[in-house]
């Protein structure tokens, strides 16, 4: 199936099952998001002290109310952010793992809009006078720190449920059972190779409403959860159709949304993967935005008891199906013998300057046959053979004279790989068609095989036509 059929089907059942629950102010909401996005963080690898003053400054503002409320293994602020005075408690956390940061740019931006002054001033009413917020916007910023998963004894907090060792756990738990909370949205980011079901399309977000046993039963309050997931769904698929799939639903005894379902929190889990042309995941960070408002709106209105939980139970799981470049049936010739290989390359970011930046090496994550997979940039090679790049006989004395050369001549000639007397940062070369090693570095084989990051060329009758450099495809 291709994936616009996909798309045409998805769209088609979701006009047929009626209109989305999407408020009239909603689509014109997001039209006019970047009057509240937070311009002073625009990437993933903010860290706590760049993020704390926004927070401490919602202080004393209307309808705010800021306190630290304890302190990670490192002694770092855990803040509680608290708008309205309504009857019904909802509880949302952030970022339990550090490296998962998208909701909490999404949080920002929300403040940004709850303490505006404009046209959506009944909006903003509506939700103080029916609910009250709590948001834990940072809960692990040891993690965020180091741009990592953990805390800062690697411990995963979120497996921290039933023991609560860490003081961020026992953060987490306690403020759930001081506000009583009647809703909790458990925020998390997912890996981009996560793709919804068998299709191609990539799950750039995944809902899950827990299960609070084994056998997955279905109370009140999950039942809730499912219908709130639901109606987000429904409104999600107006702007990424097909890009909604459900997370694993296995019972895990030591998990907090678990737990919470079991607590009597109608819990939504929250995952953000991967979108096409998105790195920094600024353009999910808007639809996230967008999603808090409906959720809250329909919370605020009971307007999710009108939802089915069938749209969420037929929600396709999370399946593991994408790369990010996928050359198909190539000819890959080894020792005289020629075979049909599908490559499949994944770009691992390595952490630099405290995890600050980063720079790209990719490997090999699969090949043979991949025709049940895709990737966010493929290319269909029939008729193209692999042949491996050499490595340039001269050291080259200088990045500034690396740049100097001519590349198409390099190519043409088969060099895909140049060794440097003096390096420059990694972040400057990973993107280069060119891969960089250091002088003394072992001279590369670019041999195709899992794990390996190989430089070639696609090569059609005597002419090269495509040149890969760790994981990047470039037309001659």
């Amino acid at each position: 199936m291709t994936r616009l059929f996909f798309i045409i089907l998805i769209i088609g059942g979701y006009l047929a099952s009626g209109s989305a629950q999407s408020p009239g102010w909603a689509d014109e909401l997001l039209n006019r998001y970047d009057r509240y996005k937070e311009k002073s963080i625009e990437d993933r690898r903010f860290k706590h002290a760049e993020m704390a003053p926004f927070i401490t400054g919602l202080s004393g503002r209307s309808c705010f109310e800021v306190k630290e409320r304890g302190k990670s293994i490192e002694g770092r602020p855990i803040y509680l952010v608290k708008y309205g005075d309504g009857p019904v408690k909802v509880l949302l956390w952030s970022q339990m793992h550090g490296d998962e940061p998208t909701a909490t740019m999404a949080l920002l931006d929300l403040f940004n809009f709850l303490k505006a002054d404009d046209e959506y001033n009944d909006l903003r009413a509506l939700i103080r006078k029916e609910l009250t917020l709590y948001v834990l916007p940072m809960l692990n910023p040891d993690g965020a720190e180091s741009f990592q998963r953990r805390n800062a004894i690697d411990v995963d907090i979120n497996r921290d449920a039933l023991r609560l060792q860490t003081p961020e756990g026992k953060l987490l738990k306690k403020i759930r059972d001081e506000v009583d909370a009647e809703w909790g949205f458990n925020l998390h980011d997912q890996s981009k190779y996560n793709s919804v079901g068998t299709t191609s399309g990539e799950a750039t977000f995944s809902f899950l409403a827990p299960a609070y046993d084994e056998e997955k039963n279905i109370n009140e309050v999950r039942k809730n959860a499912m219908q709130m997931i639901s109606g987000l769904n429904r409104w999600l698929q107006q702007y990424i159709p097909g890009q909604v799939g459900r997370f694993d639903d296995t019972f895990e005894p030591r998990a907090f949304g678990d737990n919470m379902q079991k607590w009597g929190t109608r819990t939504i889990l929250i995952e953000c993967g991967g979108m096409d042309g998105d790195p920094e995941k600024q353009k999910i960070r808007r639809l996230h935005f967008g999603l808090f408002l409906v959720a809250f709106d329909a919370i605020a209105r009971k307007s999710y008891e009108a939802q089915s939980i069938q749209s969420y139970q037929e929600l396709d799981y999370n399946n593991r199906r994408l790369f990010d470049l996928l050359i198909r049936d190539a000819k890959l010739v080894e020792n005289g013998k020629s075979y049909t290989m599908d490559l499949a390359f994944s770009r691992n970011e390595n952490h630099i300057n405290s995890s600050r930046n980063f720079y790209y090496s990719s490997s090999i994550s699969d090949m043979g046959d991949l025709s049940t997979h895709n990737a966010y940039e493929e290319l269909f090679a029939s008729g193209y053979t692999i042949e491996p790049g050499k490595t340039y006989p001269s050291v080259v004395s200088s990045y500034s004279a690396l740049k100097n050369m001519n590349f198409k001549d390099l190519h043409s000639q088969g060099y895909t790989d140049v060794k440097l007397s003096n390096l420059p940062e990694k972040k400057d070369t990973d993107r280069l068609p060119f891969r960089v090693h250091a002088s003394n570095a072992k001279t590369p084989k670019n041999k195709v095989r899992i794990g390996e990051n190989p430089s070639f060329f696609l090569v059609r009758d005597g002419k090269k036509e495509y040149v890969v450099v760790n994981g990047f495809l470039y037309k001659m």
